[in-house]
C-alpha cells in the first residue's frame, strides 16, 4: 500500500463528520456581518436543512451562535475563548498598563493588534481621557493592506510567511503593490507612520512588539489626531518616539533583545 493510501486510511479512521459540520458553520458565520438563515447556511455548505438544524441547535445550546429574526449570528464566545489563549492573554496583560499610562500622558488613544488570516485583529484598546477621541473597536478585523499595523508586522516576516499573508489578504488586490513597496522602509526605521486609509485627517503611528524569538508578534497603533486645545498637546514625532520606547519596554518583558534588534532606538526627550 502506498504512503498516500496509508495517510488516507488514517485520515478516514479519525474523521468526525458532526464536528466537521459544526466547524463549517462557525467558519461560515464568521465571514458574514448580517448573519444567515438556516436555509442559506445549508445551501452554502451543500448540506440538508435537517442536518444543519441539528448542528445549529447544539451550537445555540453551547452559546456559540444566537438567532435573531430567523438569522443566525456568532456570539462573542469564541472571541472570549481566544483571549483566554495564553499567548494572546499574556500579550494583552503585559501591554495593557503601559498602553493606558501612555494614552493618558499623550492624550491619544491606542490599540494592540495581531495578524489573523490576512487581517489585523484588535485584541486590546485603550482610550485617552479627552472627550474627543479616535479609537478602534475591540475585536475588529481590518484588512491588512489598509493598516500601518499590518505593515510593521509584515515587514519582519520571512518571505514564505509574507507570501502566505499576501495569499490570505488577496494577491489580486490593487493595494498589494503599495503595501509591499512600503515594507523595506518600515523595517529600516522600525515603525510605520502613514495617513489613515479610512479616516481623513488621522495619521496612524504603529510600532511592533517582539517576543523572545525575535519575531514581531503584535503592534501598537496610535490613530494620531492633532489637538488644538488642552493641556496635553504633543506633536506626532514626540508621540512616535514615546510609542517606540513603550513597545521596546513591552518587548523586553516578553524576552526580546531590543538592543540587538534596534541598536539605535531613539532617546525620548522631554517636551
Amino acid at each position: 500500500m502506498s504512503a498516500i493510501s496509508d495517510e488516507g486510511g488514517e485520515a478516514a479512521k479519525y474523521r468526525a463528520p458532526a464536528l466537521s459540520k459544526g466547524l463549517d458553520i462557525l467558519e461560515l458565520l464568521s465571514t458574514v456581518a448580517d448573519g444567515m438563515t438556516q436555509a442559506e447556511i445549508a445551501k452554502t455548505l451543500g448540506r440538508t436543512s435537517s442536518e444543519i438544524f441539528r448542528m445549529l441547535m447544539v451550537l445555540r445550546e453551547r452559546g456559540y451562535v444566537e438567532i435573531d429574526n430567523d438569522r443566525y449570528h456568532l456570539t462573542t464566545k469564541m472571541f472570549v475563548m481566544a483571549h483566554r489563549h495564553p499567548p494572546v492573554k499574556r500579550l494583552a496583560a503585559v501591554a495593557g498598563d503601559p498602553m493606558q499610562r501612555l494614552a493618558d500622558r499623550l492624550n491619544q488613544s491606542m490599540h494592540l493588534g495581531i495578524l489573523h488570516r490576512g487581517e489585523m485583529l484588535v485584541i486590546a484598546q485603550v482610550d485617552c481621557p479627552d472627550n474627543n477621541l479616535t479609537s478602534v473597536r475591540l475585536g475588529a478585523h481590518v484588512p491588512v493592506y489598509d493598516t500601518a499595523s499590518g505593515r510593521v508586522l509584515a515587514a519582519w516576516l520571512e518571505r514564505d510567511a509574507l507570501d502566505r499573508l499576501i495569499g490570505e489578504a488577496g494577491r489580486e488586490s490593487p493595494k498589494r503593490a503599495d503595501f509591499e513597496a512600503d515594507l523595506p522602509a518600515v523595517r529600516r526605521q522600525g515603525f510605520c507612520v502613514s495617513p489613515s486609509h479610512t479616516i481623513a485627517g488621522v495619521v496612524n503611528i504603529s510600532v511592533p512588539i517582539f517576543d523572545f524569538t525575535g519575531q514581531a508578534v503584535a503592534s501598537v497603533t496610535i490613530p494620531f489626531i492633532q489637538r488644538l486645545s488642552g493641556t496635553s498637546i504633543f506633536p506626532a514625532e514626540y508621540c512616535r518616539d514615546a510609542l517606540v520606547e513603550m513597545c521596546a519596554g513591552i518587548s523586553r518583558r516578553l524576552g526580546a533583545d531590543m538592543e540587538h534588534l534596534h541598536p539605535d532606538l531613539p532617546e525620548l526627550q522631554s517636551i
